[in-house]
């Protein structure tokens, strides 16, 4: 989108007045500011002011992703650039000393645990072992925000920790991809879709990676107008703002690297079915070939069979379960339409090269010594 109503030269003249006006102002910005400190990192401090649109409390969990996390807050440093104090915010954590994001950088924090503004958002920032940075003290402390009627938001992963908590209990959601398997298995109650982001009333929730600018963009559109969520996207080169409507996963012509309809039909039907396998000549006859010609089809654009290929698909279904939950190993070779564990595990191990016990033991003594 670009702003309505305005000539190109307008447009520039007011965005560099709009800019000057703000750097006047605040002359703290994250650029150009050491991160050593909480003072740094916050860089727009709490100085008493009230914001404008809104104080936003990110809450960093062990092993955060960054790039959801800096996506969404310079989002915001960019609309106060716009139009002065409207945001503010504060880091927290539950240690209220520092947290390590997944990329081994440690952050100095503002806050832990404590009471908030009623008017308060909280970002809660997920990551890598989001059930192990899932505590019962945050549980608790996310519960007690939300009936007191602040609003709560989860960027990546962090949407397991607030389902965890029923606080999505009959809401739309959304989380990573990679993750959605074992969240619709572990949260039945929350309506899982595949958005880019979600706002579900008091409840927002996002796919990762940089939908969390997509969620803020939105965000600021709503408190302080599009032309000003679009002149931010501008500032962060982001030429392509998605909303709400959006999937999170490329197409999968765009993912398979074949444009052929019947073909994309074939694995759509696939990766829709995982619990109870279609059959190759059902799978067949509903995009109107014969077997041996969807055989043909496979191998020549992917380089295998079509049983081949389906079975890969379950394979990787199983092994999310397996690492991203508690689900007992015969379950999770039924919800991926094995009819015995003991034929799950020969094919895991064939394309895998360890048996689903092994693989799950390994994780669970990595997670522990992380």
């Amino acid at each position: 989108m670009r702003i309505v109503g305005l000539a190109n030269g307008e447009n520039s003249a007011m965005r560099r007045e709009i800019v000057r006006e703000g750097q006047a102002r605040h002359h703290t910005t994250l650029e150009g500011v050491p991160v050593s400190t909480p003072s740094a990192i916050t860089g727009r401090p709490d100085s008493g002011t009230q914001p404008k649109a809104g104080r936003y409390i990110f809450f960093l969990m062990e092993n955060f992703t960054m790039l959801s996390f800096a996506g969404a807050i310079e989002a915001l440093r960019i609309a106060n650039r716009m139009v002065p104090d409207s945001y503010v915010w504060k880091l927290a954590g539950e240690s209220g000393d520092t947290a390590m994001c997944s990329a081994g950088i440690t952050y100095g924090l503002d806050m832990g645990l404590e009471e908030l503004q009623r008017d308060d958002i909280i970002m809660l920032c997920g990551g890598v072992d989001v059930q192990g940075a899932t505590t019962k003290k945050l549980q608790n402390w996310l519960r007690r925000e939300a009936r007191r009627g602040v609003k709560i938001g989860a960027l990546c992963t962090a949407s397991y920790t607030l389902a965890s908590t029923g606080l999505l209990d009959g809401k739309k959601a959304t989380i990573h991809w990679e993750n959605q398997d074992s969240f619709a298995e572990e949260f039945e109650e929350v309506e899982l879709t595949k958005s880019v982001f979600v706002i579900d009333g008091n409840r927002m929730t996002t796919a990762g990676g940089t939908s969390s600018i997509d969620l803020m963009l939105s965000i600021i559109a709503s408190d302080l107008g599009e032309e000003v969520a679009n002149m931010v996207a501008d500032q962060q080169i982001y030429s392509s703002i998605r909303t709400g409507q959006d999937q999170q996963r490329l197409s999968i012509p765009t993912r398979i690297g074949v444009r052929h309809p019947k073909l994309s039909r074939v694995v759509q039907m696939m990766e829709q079915n995982i619990e109870e396998p279609i059959s190759p000549s059902l799978l067949a006859k509903e995009v109107g070939m014969s077997t041996r010609q969807l055989e043909r089809l496979f191998r020549r654009y992917l380089n295998r069979s079509p049983k081949r290929y389906y079975m890969e698909i379950r394979l990787q279904k199983a092994r999310n379960l397996l690492m991203q939950t508690d689900m007992s190993v015969i379950n999770v070779a039924l919800a991926c339409g094995f009819a015995s564990p003991s034929h799950f595990s020969k094919c895991y191990r064939a394309h895998y090269d360890t048996t689903p016990y092994r693989e799950r033991g390994t994780h669970a003594a990595k997670s522990a010594g992380s």
